[in-house]
């Protein structure tokens, strides 16, 4: 008798039996598809309380976080519950090199990132940056492990923001820095300041649709990046590491490595999308990485699905969507949208009773000659070589 399936394992099922060339032209689909949304916004999908175009570039920035905390927590299988730390490092890098409220422009040091092309030019050094903190941090903490590495995390989350909080001479404080640096691009006449700045908030290609179609190209980079990653000896090792470190350890793998590894590229993405958000708001304060929205990162990959970039992606769109779709949307005088962690809290109640890996799980399979072995396995018994004895 065959088991009701869910509609996440139907797609998936589906997906999975695409060859890898229907597999390519599916998401360059699907990507157009998404990227026509802010212009052609179906009114059962639309947002009344707030521009939609906002909603998706929000959707974006999560997305990406979504992927970098997945190849931390879905691949490796290591629980970061300060992710939220590489994020804000990634924001006060790029807030820090162009905002005239920092200290370093009041000084002149950093006279390159003055032109039009600053917020572009801090982009690789905020990944950079960022990638090093996570080098610092996860140095030390990687040799633990469960719920002991959580609370490490967890502690560099805070330690993030209450630095940024109090060390006032340098990033302002509570008050934030002001008028970050984004791309000076589409300037005319109507729009002096161009297609990027909070001055382009009319109409449907406002400036939140086109950060969200920027951000919609920085998630397809990364999704190639890490699906190349994820089927190669290092995706191999994570996921050995994920399913039983102490047996991946005594089959050869450096998992101390391969751990740092997932722990630095996780950290380049958060910073990445760190940038993506400093150049979107062009402000930057304390209050915006606090540990509430550290959760909300680790319940997108959760509710999308561990290990599951594009599940991870889904899960992220979830987070984002629904509170902005509530918003203004009242029941028994009480707005709805102000409920969201009691509804994420539930869904994640639920999730975990009778859907424990997620709405697109990962599928396990293999990923070392997965192909041949699999054409092995279909060929008709005769059509096998005998084995010599």
């Amino acid at each position: 008798m065959n088991r009701l399936l869910a509609p996440g394992d139907v797609v998936r099922r589906w997906w999975d039996s695409r060859t890898r060339g229907h597999k390519w032209a599916v998401g360059l689909l699907g990507f157009g598809v998404l990227a026509l949304l802010p212009l052609y916004t179906p009114p059962f999908l639309d947002t009344p309380g707030i521009s939609f175009g906002g909603t998706m570039a929000q959707f974006a920035m999560f997305a990406l976080i979504a992927i970098g905390l997945n190849v931390v927590v879905g691949q490796a299988g290591l629980l970061d519950l300060g992710y939220v730390g590489f994020y804000a490092v990634g924001a006060y890098t790029v807030a820090l090199l162009t905002s005239p409220e920092s200290p370093w422009n009041r000084m002149g040091w950093t006279v390159f990132f003055s032109s039009d092309w600053a917020w572009l030019s801090c982009v690789p050094l905020a990944m950079a940056v960022t990638a090093f903190s996570g080098l610092i941090i996860g140095t030390p903490t990687l040799r633990l492990r469960g719920d002991y590495l959580a609370i490490v995390t967890l502690g560099f989350g805070e330690i993030i923001r209450l630095v940024a909080d109090n060390l006032s001479g340098v990033t302002n404080g509570a008050r934030g820095l002001h008028q970050v640096a984004y791309p000076r691009v589409g300037e005319s006449e109507r729009l002096p300041d161009g297609v990027f700045s909070s001055g382009n908030s009319a109409g449907a290609a406002n400036y939140g649709t086109w950060w969200f179609w920027l951000g919609l190209v920085l998630i397809a980079v990364i999704l190639v990046l890490v699906g190349n990653l994820e089927r190669s000896r290092v995706g191999r090792a994570w996921i050995a590491i994920r399913e039983d470190e102490d047996a991946a350890e005594v089959m050869g793998v450096n998992t101390f490595k391969f751990k740092v590894w997932a722990f630095v590229i996780g950290a380049a993405i958060g910073g990445l999308s760190g940038a993506l958000y400093a150049g979107q708001v062009q402000y930057v304060a304390p209050p915006t990485f606090n540990i509430i929205n550290s959760m909300l990162f680790l319940c997108a990959v959760v509710l999308g699905g561990q290990g599951n970039k594009l599940g991870v992606v889904l899960g992220a769109f979830v987070i984002v969507y629904l509170p902005n779709r509530l918003l203004g949307v009242e029941l028994l005088g009480v707005n709805l949208g102000d409920l969201k962690y009691l509804f994420f809290g539930l869904a994640l109640v639920v999730m975990m009773i009778f859907r424990p890996a997620g709405l697109f799980p990962a599928r396990q399979q293999l990923l070392a000659y997965g192909r041949s072995a699999r054409e092995m396995l279909r060929a008709r018994p005769d059509d096998r070589e005998p084995v010599s004895s």
